[in-house]
């Protein structure tokens, strides 16, 4: 009797070869997906700066054109008298800068006396270099508000500068101003709209924001 030998073959397996050439190609496969990983995690980031910035450059813009507007708005059925003005400001560290100003009838939240937004507002714009936005307030209820500086608070460190747009019917265009613009008068003239310039870095933007007096003319809402 023969004895009992298996048809099979030899048992399956990987040589030493195969299982060098596989971690090869394994460790090629895991240091270009890192590489991936890590070069998109860099473009992402850069992004996100770009879009902080943006999102700060517009809140920004969002609030001065709402404070633009609640200015403009009627109080006790009536609007005020002039919403909008060139007026000095008493400071406590720049003497008595010439700025656009404005009236508030309820405040804001960025004026607080000392906890709570204090009502019947004055504010004035100013960009301090250096700073940044910078509103100048002073409230109407006051006792000493004749005779001490006006409180200041910053909107945004990010405003490098502000320009102001008026606009000559006779001619049908715009002109553009570093400064205020005084007629021949004396008197001072509101602007139509004003410009803020935000800077960060090498990234740069502007806002125009249009006042919604202008001219004499109804509200543009």
């Amino acid at each position: 009797m023969k004895p009992w030998r298996s048809t099979r073959g030899p048992a399956g397996g990987f040589t030493l070869v195969e299982l060098v050439l596989a971690l090869a190609i394994l460790a090629m496969l895991l240091v270009a997906l890192l590489t991936f990983v890590f070069s998109m995690g860099e473009l992402w980031g850069h992004g996100r700066e770009q879009r902080l910035f943006e999102q700060h450059v517009n809140a920004v813009a969002r609030h001065v054109e709402s404070l633009f507007r609640r200015a403009a708005l009627p109080t006790d059925g009536a609007m005020l008298a002039e919403p909008f003005a060139v007026r000095e400001v008493r400071t406590a560290g720049v003497g008595t800068p010439v700025l656009l100003s404005l009236d508030l009838p309820e405040g804001d939240r960025l004026f607080q006396w000392p906890a709570v937004p204090l009502p019947d507002v004055r504010a004035w714009l100013a960009v301090e270099p250096g700073e940044g936005l910078v509103i100048y307030w002073q409230s109407n209820l006051e006792a000493d508000r004749d005779t001490q500086p006006a409180r200041r608070v910053l909107v945004s460190p990010l405003v490098t500068g502000i320009r102001y747009l008026y606009f000559d019917p006779a001619g049908g265009r715009w002109d553009e101003r570093a400064d205020l613009l005084r007629a021949a008068g004396g008197r001072w003239q509101v602007p139509d709209r004003v410009v803020l310039a935000f800077a960060y870095g090498p990234a740069k933007a502007e806002r125009a924001i249009t006042l919604p007096l202008g001219n004499g003319a109804l509200p543009v809402f």
